[in-house]
């Protein structure tokens, strides 16, 4: 937040006039007035006085910290995606870029912005996006020596799968033998602590989250599983994989487009071109259904986002444009109601 901003709003909170500062200060209320549009500041030998009227402190009111708090790296990362979904990626890019000059030292904030320029390349049609991509990076490798374990790890996964993705195996292990073998989640301890506290709310919303994010984890492990008999030419055993993956996403209550991921990679594996077809057109019409996930008995008590369905639109089209690009989908060019179905979402 800035001075003009800080000195608006703690001048509201103690419900002053800005005639009442200026009497205070010994200064006209115009003055006042252009400090807090942004237009020009107080004169440096007026803050320490400033300061004690709005019943704060100079660090505060110079808007000096090092770290964001979670609340307002989320309500930034909303910001960033909504100005990229309005001005396009450029504006989002230096939007991000001028946040992390303000607050260098905010690893979280770096990884947050990261992840919100990630998404949003895959999700908006961007040019030069390898100019970004490489960006991006940078930004993971900043932060891949954090003090923070938790963005440390996350950051070096990131930088695992990139490695990955352009065969560089040999850098994806060196970054592997760095993880811990056995990372701590406190998570549990802290979930009893406050059941012993009757604290039950709390103990609920984090149970709730941690059981989403196994959850989610469980899918991904059940793909990679499916994903490693089908290259060993298993495809029963990885059929067995799919309907498990399918049965956890619905047993679990997870956004309907899990449930049709894994059974999409098998019937494209034996180009059957009637169910590639039922099965996107599945998928794109779960995309346009707004989850909410407080909806299911097993996650009330979290704090869902609103969401906003020209997101699941947008999202929408970044499949689609996906499905229409990738060349194991070629043999589905020619069907008629494939064409049909991408005409009807596109």
């Amino acid at each position: 937040m800035k001075i003009n901003e800080i000195i608006k709003e703690k001048r509201q909170e103690l419900q002053l006039t800005q005639e009442k500062v200026a009497e205070y200060l010994g200064v006209s209320t115009p003055a006042v007035n252009k400090w807090e549009k942004g237009i020009s500041y107080p004169d440096i030998t007026l803050l320490p006085a400033l300061a004690r009227l709005l019943r704060t402190d100079l660090n505060t009111l110079l808007s000096f910290s090092q770290d964001l708090t979670d609340n307002e790296i989320g309500n930034f990362a909303n910001e960033l995606v909504a100005t990229i979904q309005k001005e396009g990626f450029e504006a989002g890019y230096k939007m991000a870029m001028e946040k992390i000059q303000e607050y260098p030292n905010c690893d979280k904030l770096i990884y947050t912005a990261a992840l919100s320029l990630e998404g949003s390349l895959f999700m908006f049609n961007t040019e030069d996006n390898e100019k970004y991509y490489e960006q991006i990076e940078r930004m993971y490798e900043c932060i891949a020596n954090s003090e923070d374990t938790v963005i440390r790890n996350q950051a070096v996964s990131m930088l695992i799968s990139k490695h990955m993705e352009r065969e560089e195996y040999a850098q994806a292990q060196e970054l592997i033998d760095v993880l811990p073998k056995h990372p701590f989640d406190k998570r549990q301890l802290q979930a009893n602590l406050y059941i012993k506290q009757r604290k039950y709310y709390e103990a609920l919303e984090l149970l709730e989250k941690k059981l989403i994010e196994e959850t989610n984890e469980i899918q991904t492990i059940l793909l990679k599983l499916m994903e490693v008999h089908i290259k060993e030419n298993k495809i029963s055993e990885a059929e067995y994989f799919a309907d498990i993956s399918q049965k956890t996403a619905q047993l679990y209550d997870l956004w309907d487009y899990n449930s049709y991921v894994a059974h999409l990679q098998l019937a494209v594996l034996k180009k059957d071109e009637n169910r590639c077809v039922e099965l996107l057109k599945s998928m794109f019409a779960a995309m346009l259904n707004k989850w909410n996930i407080n909806d299911s008995p097993l996650y009330k008590h979290i704090k869902a986002k609103e969401e906003n369905i020209s997101m699941g639109e947008q999202f929408l089209s970044a499949l689609i444009a996906g499905v229409e690009k990738d060349k194991e989908l070629e043999f589905l060019r020619g069907n008629p109601e494939y064409l049909k179905l991408i005409s009807r979402y596109s």
